[in-house]
């Protein structure tokens, strides 16, 4: 019932236009159901006088011929024919634009959900993005949206067939009031027997909820880390973990599957048991009139139905509804995990970057104390140290994506946090040294699909990354598909695809963070020489062990301890640490 009535908060308008036509579409069923008992009586010639028990058949069958009479219309069997076709007709037109407002609000449901989860996961802070399972935000995305947006779907289908069922009510109240509460609370009893199904079909869905997350979670792991499994030969490590929790999922969905299936099969003899026993007592005990007992049985049997109905889609909403409250709840935490946008000053880089006596840790553990320096603009700019020194998280600072505990980043003199963020990130031209590319052409991979962007743009990103001699060789040049993470092309290639595709906006900062590490010495020279051609015109910060990087650098600074020095000589530039650094050891 509160994810029916946060539906409605939700979309109050789609909500109301559905249940108005839902409405209407009862009101007109009922008045057609209304002309079914003076029709009966015309038809085996039985007077319409009212029994013991009531006095409503008579007056049905005078409000009946009353409204025709109005319309010029004989209380005929042809006329009372008409209205109950008339009635069906304009049901039928009523439930075809509820329908199809339910169908277009579902997909408007799921569409808002997914884009409200992207759109928060996009605008959350770095360090909490860092600590989220792709699988578990991939299946949000898509599982858990779908299922989500289905328990829209049987929460205002069961509001439909409610409504249905109540005009049924209504005229089976009218025609005896005191047979039909009997009848209504004997069904409510057996409905209520009933709902242990319904609860256990909930939980079987929360646990569904639970492992689906937890499946494709480690699926998204397991096929990133297929090529290591299987170089090993303990692909079966994975399937083991996989099968387990794919067994306990099946686990549950046989629960749901139970429940929905045993609800139904008992449902329909107890509902039936019931009807049974009413035109027995009607008949038998109550000695009601022949067509007022068929009429009442056609409505009980029609409310039953309904009710049924109303019930089984109550229960294929509860097993989806906690898809919709994980996804809420993810939604929700990433909100609350915002980035900050800095402020409004819009960036520029005209005189160059500055660490003002910066600290910067995790936790307890300090990773940066009192750091600073000088990146002076259109230098270029090597940081050197051993893993796990700082180099990577000194440059997420300059982004922007972590803030100090203390002192500043400074951009031409401005602190960055009164920097408008976007303005200073789309200066920035990024390489990391984990390089995934798109499942899709090289073009796409390197204008990332913006329509602003032209081949020739991506030729000249291309050729300032030297990649372009390898893509014009490849059979459909630009337009060649790079396989799933870029493995149709070697490690040196797919880092001088993601080169190129920081250098297409043509950036006033290039930050490489091991972006020649997978290069051999010729491309990596090459490579060296395009940045050295580049020195004056852009600014550019790398992290590298690699000494040609570190050669051709106008500064180079190393990381140590969380402290940070120059490296004024050549001497300097090939100390020890860098040395060693060379050969991975560090």
């Amino acid at each position: 019932m509160h994810l029916m009535i946060k539906f409605a908060r939700d979309y109050p308008r789609q909500t109301l236009m559905m249940l108005l036509a839902l409405i209407m579409a009862g009101v007109v069923e009922g008045l057609g159901l209304t002309a079914l008992l003076p029709l009966l009586q015309k038809a085996i010639n039985l007077p319409s006088a009212p029994t013991s028990d009531t006095s409503s058949s008579a007056d049905i069958g005078n409000v009946i011929d009353s409204a025709l009479s109005f319309f010029g219309i004989s209380s005929t069997i042809g006329s009372l024919l008409m209205v109950i076709m008339l009635g069906v007709f304009l049901r039928s037109l009523m439930i075809l634009l509820a329908d199809r407002k339910v169908g277009y609000t579902v997909a408007h449901v799921a569409t808002d959900l997914r884009l409200s989860l992207l759109r928060a996961l996009l605008s959350t802070r770095w360090g909490y993005f860092l600590d989220q399972q792709v699988g578990s935000m991939t299946n949000a995305a898509g599982t858990e949206v779908m299922r989500a947006a289905s328990a829209y779907l049987q929460a205002a289908t069961a509001i439909a067939l409610a409504i249905q069922t109540l005009a049924y009510f209504i005229v089976a109240l009218l025609v005896s009031w005191q047979t039909t509460l009997i009848f209504m609370t004997a069904a409510s009893l057996v409905l209520l027997l009933l709902y242990k199904l319904v609860s256990k079909a909930k939980r079987a869905g929360r646990k569904q909820t639970r492992l689906l997350q937890s499946l494709l979670a480690r699926l998204t792991d397991s096929l990133q880390s297929l090529k290591a499994f299987k170089a090993m030969g303990r692909e079966n490590m994975a399937d083991e973990l996989l099968s387990s929790d794919t067994l306990k999922l099946n686990k549950a969905l046989r629960k749901q599957v139970f429940s929905k299936a045993a609800l139904r099969g008992f449902q329909e003899p107890l509902m039936s048991l019931l009807v049974i026993i009413g035109l027995y007592v009607m008949l038998v005990h109550l000695k009601m009139d022949l067509p007022k007992v068929m009429v009442l049985i056609f409505l009980m049997s029609r409310m039953l139905t309904q009710a049924g109905k109303v019930q089984r889609r109550y229960q294929m909403m509860v097993i989806c509804e906690s898809a919709y409250w994980s996804l809420q709840k993810k939604i929700n935490k990433a909100q609350q995990q915002k980035e900050p946008q800095g402020g409004d000053i819009t960036a520029t880089l005209e005189r160059g970057i500055s660490l003002d006596r910066v600290d910067f840790g995790y936790g307890d553990k300090m990773i940066l104390s009192d750091v600073s320096l000088e990146i002076p603009c259109r230098t270029f700019t090597s940081i050197v140290g051993p893993s796990g020194a700082g180099k990577t998280t000194l440059v997420d600072l300059i982004i922007g994506l972590f803030q100090p505990v203390k002192g500043t980043v400074l951009i031409d003199g401005s602190p960055l946090q009164e920097i408008d963020l976007r303005s200073w990130r789309r200066m920035i031209g990024y390489v990391p040294q984990d390089t995934i590319l798109l499942h899709d052409s090289v073009l796409v991979n390197v204008t990332l699909g913006e329509p602003s962007l032209s081949i020739e743009d991506a030729e000249y990103a291309l050729k300032a990354a030297g990649a372009w001699d390898f893509v014009s060789n490849m059979a459909e040049g630009v337009h060649t598909t790079v396989g799933e993470r870029g493995t149709k092309l070697s490690g040196g290639q797919r880092q001088r695809i993601a080169i190129a595709r920081a250098m297409i906006h043509r950036p006033q900062l290039l930050i490489l963070d091991e972006a020649t590490s997978a290069l051999d010495p010729e491309n990596e020279a090459s490579i060296c020489q395009t940045l050295k051609e580049l020195r004056g015109q852009l600014t550019i910060l790398a992290i590298s062990h690699q000494s040609a990087l570190v050669n051709v650098a106008d500064r180079v600074f190393q990381i140590s301890d969380g402290r940070i020095s120059q490296l004024s000589t050549q001497t300097d530039r090939h100390d020890p640490l860098l040395s060693l650094s060379q050969t991975g050891n560090v």
